[in-house]
């Protein structure tokens, strides 16, 4: 049965990726207590990496698109680690989102907020969170955008 978290992802026309393996040598996820610590999420969709520089090669919407696919990523290790049930998300606690871009790029926050809008869009008020939003010469891969994010769970 699905329940109200994955019915407003639905409802929205998303789909929560699975969670993917990770690609060195770390955890995708660590739980301590009712704190889940989730690696950072890189910017993909079905169609492969979201590849490019803010200030450069994509601008403020394209990396904000980016975002929201790595929120959706780190939705997905959430589950995973919840063993497939997302009624015991209770609230995000934080995201540091990192943006590929250029040393005049300034717009950082709006970026990330496609992610921090989403997290509201489909938690409500449990989505609502401390954040950072920072610039990064490059990313893994040569992604837009990657986030790690902060969260409680029951």
């Amino acid at each position: 049965m699905t329940n109200a978290i994955e019915a407003r992802i639905a409802e929205l026309g998303l789909t929560l990726p699975d969670a993917p393996a990770p690609a060195a040598n770390y955890v995708p996820f660590v739980r301590t207590g009712d704190t889940l610590y989730v690696s950072g999420q890189i910017s993909m969709n079905a169609d492969g990496f979201i590849t490019g520089k803010l200030g450069d090669t994509i601008d403020v919407a394209q990396g904000a698109e980016a975002a929201k696919t790595c929120a959706l990523g780190l939705l997905a290790q959430v589950r995973a680690a919840c063993e497939g049930d997302l009624t015991r998300l209770k609230r995000v606690v934080k995201l540091t989102g990192f943006v590929n871009s250029t040393p005049d790029f300034t717009d950082q926050p709006k970026v990330v907020n496609g992610a921090s809008d989403l997290m509201v869009e489909i938690l409500g008020d449990a989505g609502r969170h401390a954040r950072s939003a920072v610039s990064a010469a490059a990313l893994p891969l040569g992604v837009a955008v990657e986030i790690e994010g902060i969260f409680e769970i029951i």
